[in-house]
C-alpha cells in the first residue's frame, strides 16, 4: 500500500539514511589496523591483478571497486561467483590475489568458491561484517567492517554495508596510488575522454594562436593601426613589442574604452602611450587548465603565450578554454 509522506516525514527520513550511513562509514576507522595495512601491502607487491568477486549488491560495490583500481594505476577484474564455478575460474592466475566481499561472510556461492581459489594458492582477502563468519575465517586476511544496521528501515536492503564496502576500497585504491607514485600524468594516461582528460594533458601549445594569428604591434605603432590590429584579429587584445620582440604590453578593448572616455584626441598617441606594462603571460607547455585558472584568478580573458625570452608565441582566449570543458564541474 502507497504511504503519502509529509515533506517533513521525507526530510527527516533522508536526513536519517545519511547518519546511519555515516555511523557505519566512521566505524570504519576501526578497520583500518595492522591487516589493513598488511592488505595494501600484499595488493601492491602483486605481479598480477586484484580479482574481485561478490554476489548481488556486493558484486556491484566489487565492480566499482574494480574500476577505481583500474583508474588510479592498480590492474583489477571483476568475477562472477556463480560463473566462476562454471570456467570462469580460470581467469586468475597464480601471481594475483582475490578479494571477496560479502556483509554476512556466509554468501554460499562465495563460500563454495573459496577451496577453489585455494588452490590456485593466491593471497585471498576478504571484506566483511562477521569475524567469525566462513569467509573471513577462510581468508589469508580478514578485514571487518563495524556495521551496527542497515539504513533500510527493514534492515534487509544492503545500504550501510554496501557503502561501507565501497569506502573501505577507495581506502585501499588511494593507498595504492601513493604506494605506486601514481601522478596527474598517470591518470591523465588512463582518462584521454572528455573534459577529464583534457584538463590533464591538453597543453597550451596544441590550442593556442599562432603565427599570423596572433594580434601584435611595435611600440611606435600609430593607435589608429593599434585599433585595426585588435579589430581584425578579433580577440579583443593585441599584444605590444620592442624592436628586438619582446612583449613588453598589452592593449585591451577595455583600455581603449577607458581612453576614449578621456579624450578622443588620439592622433599623435601610439601603442606605447597607451598600453599596460608587465602582462600577464603564459609559457606554451603549461597544461590548458592551469591558464584557465590563472584567467579566472585575475579576472581576465586573454593570456599571451611567450618564450623564455619573452617573445609572443601564441595567445590563448577564455571563451576557447570554456568551449573545451577544462572548467571545473
Amino acid at each position: 500500500m502507497r504511504n503519502e509522506l509529509s515533506e517533513e516525514r521525507i526530510i527527516s527520513k533522508g536526513k536519517q539514511v545519511i547518519e546511519i550511513e555515516s555511523v557505519a562509514v566512521k566505524n570504519l576507522l576501526k578497520s583500518i589496523n595492522e591487516k589493513f595495512v598488511k592488505a595494501v601491502k600484499v595488493i601492491g607487491d602483486c605481479k598480477g591483478r586484484v580479482v574481485l568477486t561478490g554476489m548481488g549488491k556486493s558484486g556491484l560495490i566489487a565492480r566499482k571497486i574494480v574500476a577505481t583500481l583500474n583508474s588510479t594505476g592498480t590492474a583489477a577484474i571483476y568475477l562472477h561467483p556463480t560463473d566462476a564455478l562454471h570456467g570462469d575460474l580460470g581467469m586468475v592466475r597464480s601471481d594475483d590475489v582475490v578479494m571477496l566481499l560479502s556483509k554476512s561472510g556466509s554468501t554460499e556461492e562465495i563460500v563454495n568458491l573459496i577451496p577453489l581459489i585455494k588452490r590456485l594458492k593466491v593471497t585471498i582477502i576478504s571484506i566483511t561484517a562477521n569475524e567469525l563468519s566462513k569467509i573471513s575465517r577462510e581468508s589469508d586476511i580478514s578485514l571487518v567492517m563495524d556495521i551496527k544496521e542497515e539504513a533500510c528501515p527493514l534492515d534487509l536492503a544492503p545500504t550501510s554495508s554496501t557503502t561501507a564496502m565501497l569506502a573501505l576500497g577507495d581506502a585501499i585504491a588511494v593507498c595504492l596510488l601513493e604506494i605506486h607514485g601514481f601522478t596527474a600524468e598517470d591518470f591523465a594516461l588512463l582518462h584521454p575522454g572528455g573534459s577529464l582528460g583534457k584538463r590533464l594533458s591538453l597543453k597550451i601549445n596544441e590550442i593556442m594562436y599562432k603565427g599570423e594569428q596572433i594580434p601584435l604591434v611595435h611600440q611606435s605603432t600609430s593607435l589608429k593601426d593599434t585599433i585595426i590590429e585588435i579589430t581584425s584579429k578579433r580577440l579583443g587584445v593585441t599584444g605590444v613589442v620592442n624592436e628586438k620582440g619582446v612583449l613588453t604590453g598589452i592593449i585591451t578593448d577595455g583600455d581603449l574604452r577607458r581612453l576614449l572616455e578621456k579624450t578622443l584626441d588620439i592622433k599623435e598617441l601610439t601603442a606605447l602611450d597607451v598600453m599596460s606594462s608587465n602582462p600577464k603571460t603564459i609559457r606554451p607547455d603549461i597544461l590548458a587548465s592551469f591558464a584557465l585558472q590563472q584567467m579566472e584568478k585575475f579576472k581576465i580573458t586573454s593570456l599571451i603565450v611567450t618564450d623564455e625570452k619573452k617573445i609572443p608565441v601564441g595567445i590563448l582566449h577564455l571563451h576557447d578554454l570554456v568551449n573545451l570543458g577544462l572548467q571545473r564541474r
